[in-house]
């Protein structure tokens, strides 16, 4: 799919709204990224305004629903990667909705940038009343790979949280990145002289054909990283790391080879927040626990059934 006709897509995406289909452009679109589900979901595509922002938000019915699976993405990403995760809700009789962070994919806002992740939290509340207008069905069960799983954290340990939620699901998630410190030194020797710095692609995932996808086939893939988001987020981690203890239990999956987050230092700052988190460690698996290869994913989804059906 070229920029072309995304830019098509972005221009002419209308307002989400229950019962619009998606149009042509849209299932090409979803057809593109292999979240074509229409012949097992009802599937909507659709923009939300909030301040701001023009939010892309997408939806997938099945017939019969027992729940529904909110999905936030991971920094870079955009729901179009987020295939194997649409694909076992929907296995588990779950609804789905997805949202493009600001900044990412089909929403609007500078490229993998944002000024407060605070505006993140602004952005989750839109989706929560997008579940309320579609009448998703209870319990909503929350889903957050790094970043994504980040938002999730930060909502849980300072609300409100909806009463209809149910499990929180936490994959890889952002606390702190790996080498924080060192990036914090680089931050503060640019000085505000610098806006951006060029992207650098990393073995996020140990399988290549989604490594391979993202580098070279992705239309929507950021190519820079903005210091306004790294000001942000240092910005935001003393508002995680100082926060009080949460009555919540997520449940949290991470990887042992994971070279993006400081995953050793997040788990014990999450152990310490949250009441009796349940954690999945899974050794040679990277950050990009959404992609990564089949065996890994299924391990850590059979541990999720059992949870989610209880």
């Amino acid at each position: 799919m070229d920029q072309a006709l995304l830019h098509q897509l972005v221009t002419d995406l209308p307002l989400l709204e229950p019962g619009r289909p998606l149009d042509a452009l849209g299932l090409r679109y979803a057809g593109y990224y292999g979240i074509d589900f229409s012949d097992r979901a009802q599937q909507h595509l659709g923009r939300v305004p909030i301040e701001g922002f023009d939010l892309a938000l997408q939806v997938w019915r099945p017939a019969q629903p027992r729940g529904t699976l909110l999905i936030l993405h991971g920094y870079y990403d955009h729901m179009g990667l987020y295939r194997h995760v649409i694909e076992w809700a929907l296995d588990q009789q779950l609804a789905v909705l997805g949202m493009d962070l600001p900044g990412h994919g089909l929403s609007s806002g500078e490229r993998a940038s944002i000024d407060c992740f605070l505006s993140y939290q602004t952005a989750l509340d839109a989706a929560f009343a997008q579940a309320q207008v579609w009448a998703l069905p209870e319990p909503w069960h929350l889903l957050g790979q790094s970043t994504g799983g980040g938002i999730l954290v930060d909502r849980l340990l300072h609300g409100p949280v909806p009463e209809q939620v149910g499990q929180t699901i936490l994959m890889a998630p952002l606390v702190r990145p790996r080498q924080w410190l060192l990036s914090q030194m680089g931050l503060r020797m640019l000085g505000g002289m610098v806006r951006q710095l060029g992207r650098r692609f990393t073995e996020n995932s140990t399988d290549q054909a989604f490594l391979d996808f993202v580098r070279t086939r992705d239309p929507l893939q950021p190519k820079v990283l903005p210091v306004a988001w790294v000001q942000a987020l240092d910005a935001w981690i003393p508002r995680i790391e100082q926060a009080g203890e949460s009555v919540y239990s997520p449940l949290i999956i991470q990887g042992q080879d994971d070279n993006t987050v400081d995953w050793q230092h997040n788990m014990q700052v999450l152990a310490d927040k949250f009441a009796q988190p349940q954690l999945l460690y899974l050794p040679g698996a990277r950050h990009h626990l959404a992609n990564e290869q089949a065996s890994m994913r299924a391990q850590y989804l059979q541990w999720l059934d059992a949870r989610l059906h209880t």
